[in-house]
């Protein structure tokens, strides 16, 4: 399995529809924080996610959150 790359140092934040998503684990997505196809060959595949309602939220960019999708302020501790 290939490391993650951080895609970024803070959050995406975003109002979203209801439905369903596919957030980037591997961090090499061009349309971060969703899945571009970009894991291919890695070994980490994107999360699917669902939405019931509209909503703001904030995902994660530097894939190491432990709340996945979510940003949980990890990417403050990073080096």
């Amino acid at each position: 399995m290939s490391e993650v790359c951080i895609a970024a140092r803070f959050p995406a934040r975003l109002e979203l529809e209801a439905g369903t998503y596919y957030w980037c684990r591997c961090g090499r997505s061009k349309t971060q924080p969703f899945c571009d196809g970009s894991h291919e060959g890695t070994g980490i595949e994107p999360l699917e996610f669902t939405l019931e309602a509209k909503r703001a939220v904030s995902l994660c960019q530097c894939k190491h959150t432990a709340r996945q999708p979510f940003c949980d302020g990890t990417h403050k501790t990073l080096p």
